[in-house]
């Protein structure tokens, strides 16, 4: 008996201290005592060894027990869980149902998590309706759960339904359902649901407070940031790299650059991810030369650059045109680092090319690349068409991106441009006339601004906000100033089927216009206007801005789809090249 106590206290060591070499010492006894057949030390063996990540041993011994009570299936199918095997989870499952073994809520929350692990929904809605009938649905931990699987699969309803069904929640809870929120880009959503858990007097952890950061970054919410910011002094993550790290890119994302900088400088301990975050912003502010400096930086530090590192240095040496530093980084990847260039890294190479006009450059990596070209790929070659009006190749690219994306209209309105630049009007025609034709849908522009803490949103041709009569006033006659300074409508821009006069009131009133405009009538005389924008920002609008930073002598940050654009004394950051 002493014996049998003395080896059981050595597995829970092992187990706690993660000493494989000596568990498999203590296993060897057990077996030499005769103990291998005792359910209670079998358990602590397949504790130890999954305890190790040697799931393999711990299944031997889970397969040879002759009685498997709870506990041992409770410990397999959560170590298989844990280590990203989700499929032997699953099937262990199916086999205790099959064998009618008793099950707990520990066991549905773990098959629930390897479910989540690999979006499967279908088996999700099978545990769910399980749960119910058993009476366990309102367990914290299932509810937990299945919030988990169900925002992974992109069913934020169901997930909605679960929480609030919940009698009992706990700050995982909480945790997992703004990040579901977030996740799925329902940024409000998230920043509400946040509200009504400090109104309840919520735990704030780790995973909430950079799933916050994640929302405000999602809406440019500056503001709501930085009170979120705030409250980390209270909280005591502040120093935490998880969290400082989702901090530097809300601020970045949200146009506060320098901000970004000084959370970064500030932090004592830094990952991988943290240095990721502000070389991505900075590549994203087209900040070059800075992100490349900290590339170098990170590695004098000891730490190396990963996948995500290139991602970042390649797109900002694709945003200032930098050919040789793009090839040169490229190439590194492999040599230096042992990194396999991805898909993504790929399509970051086609930009470079495309970008700096080397269109037949950008052409053969797609060609010559061992992957299928992207979409990105070939929406990134017609972009350059576009600006080099490169009509041969721009009819390849068009052809692709109509097979992969046959419901995105913007693909034929850019040929149907192109076609324009080079004065194919018989074939503007077909193009337009095959664009009405088919079902595809362009993604209409919309910008937002925060103000006061409020978001407000606003399309071309506004016509709900409360201010809209005082914007259009603004506008008119800030147009007016910066006509006086040589400023026109560049109605190239528009790509509206109408008349001369219908197309230029369109571009006066697209949506980053009116969103800057009501920046000026709310903000303070001086104070920096932050805008963002889901599509690339147009070269009239890029134009107007530039103007608009002289007559209001202010600072004008734009972020489009791709970049910020930083307005200033009437040059922007970019030096036009976007």
């Amino acid at each position: 008996m002493a014996a049998t106590m003395y080896l059981q206290n050595l597995l829970q060591y092992c187990a706690r201290n993660c000493l494989f070499v000596e568990g498999k010492a203590c296993h060897a006894q057990i077996i030499r005592a005769g103990l291998g057949v005792d359910t209670l030390t079998s358990n602590m063996l397949i504790n130890m060894y999954c305890k190790c990540s040697l799931l393999h041993p711990a299944r031997q011994v889970f397969d040879k027990m002759p009685e498997r009570s709870l506990v041992s299936w409770n410990t397999m199918i959560g170590a298989y869980t844990q280590n990203g095997r989700a499929d032997d989870a699953l099937s262990l499952f199916v086999g205790m149902r099959r064998e009618e073994s008793p099950l707990s809520e520990f066991t549905v929350s773990s098959v629930l998590c390897a479910c989540a692990a690999k979006s499967a929904i279908f088996e999700c809605r099978q545990l769910h309706a399980f749960a119910v009938k058993k009476g366990i649905e309102s367990n914290v931990y299932v509810g937990t759960a299945l919030i988990d699987v169900y925002s992974k699969c992109n069913f934020m309803g169901e997930a909605s339904w679960v929480f609030e069904s919940l009698e009992e929640k706990s700050d995982v809870t909480w945790s997992s359902m703004v990040a579901g929120y977030v996740r799925n880009e329902l940024y409000e959503e998230a920043l509400r649901l946040y509200h009504r858990g400090q109104a309840v007097g919520l735990e704030q952890n780790q995973f909430t407070l950079s799933s916050v950061f994640s929302a405000c970054a999602g809406l440019g919410a500056l503001t709501e940031g930085n009170q979120v910011n705030a409250t980390l002094f209270k909280s005591g993550f502040g120093a935490s790299v998880f969290v400082a790290s989702s901090l530097v890119d809300m601020y970045a994302k949200c146009g506060a650059i320098k901000e970004a900088y000084t959370v970064f400088s500030d932090q004592d301990s830094k990952n991988v991810v943290s240095w990721n975050a502000m070389i991505s912003g900075f590549s994203r502010h087209g900040r070059c030369l800075e992100a490349m400096i900290l590339f170098e930086k990170m590695q004098q530090t000891g730490l190396y650059p990963n996948e995500v590192t290139y991602l970042s240095v390649l797109s900002a040496c694709g945003h200032m045109g930098l050919v040789k530093e793009g090839q040169k980084y490229f190439d590194l990847m492999v040599r230096e680092h042992n990194i396999s260039q991805s898909v993504l890294h790929y399509s970051c190479l086609v930009d470079i090319f495309g970008r700096a006009g080397y269109i037949h450059d950008a052409y053969d990596v797609i060609k010559t690349m061992p992957f299928e070209a992207t979409a990105s790929m070939w929406g990134s070659l017609l972009a350059s068409c576009r600006n080099f009006k490169n009509l041969e190749l721009a009819e390849i690219a068009a052809k692709h991106l109509f097979e992969l994306e046959p419901t995105n209209a913007g693909n034929h309105v850019l040929l149907s441009n192109i076609y324009a630049a080079n004065k194919n009007w018989e074939k503007v025609a077909k193009s337009r006339q095959l664009l009405k034709d088919s079902e595809a849908v362009k993604d209409r522009g919309k910008s937002w601004i925060e103000i006061k803490g409020k978001v407000h949103s606003f399309m071309v041709g506004e016509r709900e906000h409360p201010q809209i009569t005082e914007i259009y006033l603004q506008l008119d006659k800030l147009m007016e100033e910066m006509e006086k300074l040589g400023y026109k409508v560049e109605m190239a821009h528009d790509h509206h089927d109408v008349d001369d006069s219908n197309k230029e009131m369109l571009l006066r009133h697209h949506s980053e216009k009116l969103a800057f405009t009501f920046g000026v009538i709310s903000q303070p005389p001086g104070a920096p206007i932050r805008i963002m924008k889901n599509l690339r920002i147009c070269g009239d609008c890029h134009n107007f801005m530039r103007f608009a930073s002289i007559i209001t002598k202010r600072e004008i940050i734009v972020r489009d789809l791709n970049r910020f654009h930083h307005f200033s004394n009437g040059c922007c950051s970019c030096g036009d090249f976007w």
